[in-house]
């Protein structure tokens, strides 16, 4: 998409959200993104958390574009500096991406706007409350089978994440066992998706063989 193309901003907040892409080239919103910084013995490091000190290199968050800018040099060329990138840069955004993504959970059961448990995360369904449905990756296929099909009731469905598995829930969450939990629709939430719609360039929100399920 040409830059033309992109709508003007209409706040100087929305302007400052949109970077270029140094791959492709377009003008996207950070949200999109992943940044990059090079750090201080030159290796490119990324910044899921857009935080750290450096001038921003920014690439489209998605497992090949981060492998074309690592392959193709072309986070040197976009710092006009000589940098390098490790051949699997883009395992490391996955591994810390995955990592904020439960860390968010643990700060979201806190606050409490998670809710957990086959019959609670169901009645969150049923009252369209929920804004994701949490299933860990390793758990039974029949109640899973019964809130997937909650899921589809809404228009459009609620989006369904299944990529940590029962312990990882649960060390998280602090608590033992955590199969079903459900993310309650505000803020938080849309902040997670954020992060989920990120990951999700880099591997599949959902085990392949849920798809095999019948």
């Amino acid at each position: 998409m040409a830059r033309s193309d992109i709508a003007a901003p209409s706040t100087l907040a929305e302007a400052s959200r949109e970077r270029r892409d140094i791959v492709s080239g377009q003008v996207l919103d950070e949200a999109a993104l992943v940044r990059f910084v090079a750090g201080p013995d030159g290796a490119v490091v990324p910044d899921v958390a857009r935080k750290l000190p450096g001038r921003g290199l920014w690439v489209a968050a998605d497992r090949v574009s981060v492998e074309v800018a690592a392959k193709k040099g072309l986070f040197a060329r976009a710092a006009k500096a000589k940098v390098s990138a490790a051949a699997d840069l883009a395992d490391q955004v996955e591994s810390l991406l995955k990592r904020r993504l439960l860390s968010g959970l643990g700060l979201a059961r806190k606050a409490g706007d998670l809710t957990s448990g086959f019959e609670k995360v169901a009645a969150a369904l049923d009252a369209g409350k929920a804004a994701w449905l949490i299933e860990a990756s390793d758990g039974a296929a029949d109640g899973r089978r019964k809130l997937l099909g909650k899921t589809r009731k809404h228009a459009p469905p609620t989006p369904v994440f299944g990529v940590f598995s029962a312990e990882e829930l649960g060390l998280a969450l602090g608590a033992e066992n955590v199969i079903h939990t459900a993310f309650l629709a505000g803020r938080a939430a849309d902040r997670w998706a954020e992060d989920a719609r990120r990951l999700s360039g880099f591997r599949p929100l959902l085990p392949e063989s849920w798809r095999e399920e019948p």
